[in-house]
């Protein structure tokens, strides 16, 4: 394979001048925390309450893996080794051999944190 080269001409003023405007704002740990909490906040109004233990036990972890930044909801709520919000999400049969259908309600939950951090993300690049 031959060599790749590149050059430039003219001047990097304003592509340093938008870097350095952009690392000025808020870090993402800052955004992604406010996500984070909203993303709580939404779910717990969402979930299904029979003893509201569920709905009390979500929570978030922000994870930076060196290459990207990712949010991860999370539910603590367990018995008898079950999840239960995945058991109110998707469903589960019963000791008598019936089924309660699951309900959708951590996806509407969360569709708009999801919605409001892309809005944001976007606004930051654009603005700054």
């Amino acid at each position: 394979m031959g060599d790749i080269s590149m050059s430039s001409t003219g001047s990097w003023d304003d592509t340093e001048a938008w870097l350095k405007k952009l690392s000025q704002g808020p870090s993402i740990f800052q955004q992604l925390e406010h996500f984070g909490e909203a993303g709580v906040a939404a779910l717990r109004a969402a979930t299904p309450i029979e003893s509201g233990e569920t709905a009390a036990a979500w929570f978030y972890e922000i994870i930076n893996d060196g290459k990207s930044w990712s949010i991860v909801w999370g539910n603590n709520h367990v018995e008898n080794g079950r999840q239960i919000a995945v058991l109110l999400q998707y469903g589960h049969g019963t000791r008598n051999g019936g089924y309660v259908e699951g309900r959708d309600f951590i996806n509407p939950a969360l569709r708009p944190i999801f919605d409001q951090a892309v809005a944001e993300g976007w606004k930051v690049v654009i603005e700054r």
